[in-house]
């Protein structure tokens, strides 16, 4: 799930609205859903209430299901579809007493391109 994230570009692969990019909003990794701009509108009845909130029908996003989006990277100048991978890479950490130490993070990576997301 953590191939998607917050504030990445997609392309919507599958449903009503298909071939539609957009940034992702939030991701809902409990039930493996995300939120994305402009993607999965649909119309909410809301009643007014005493503290100010204004009724009315009200178009929001829906979440849908993250695999139905695909991630979109730049690939020389233009827009294509990935996967996403991860590669370990070495790094070195230092400890609260100034000694250092060898270790390894994990990095998302478009598999077409294999440069760091």
């Amino acid at each position: 799930m953590a191939s998607i994230r917050k504030g990445d570009q997609v392309k919507v692969i599958a449903g009503k609205d298909k071939g539609v990019e957009g940034k992702v909003i939030e991701v809902l990794s409990d039930s493996d859903r995300v939120i994305v701009e402009g993607v999965n509108r649909v119309k909410k009845h809301r009643r007014a209430t005493q503290a100010g909130a204004e009724g009315g029908i009200i178009t929001a996003e829906a979440p849908i299901h993250v695999s139905n989006v695909m991630l979109v990277v730049d690939v020389d100048g233009e827009k294509t579809t990935t996967r996403v991978g991860y590669r370990r890479d070495k790094v070195e950490k230092s400890r609260p007493d100034g000694s250092t130490y060898e270790a390894e993070r994990s990095v998302r990576v478009a598999t077409k391109t294999g440069k760091e997301i």
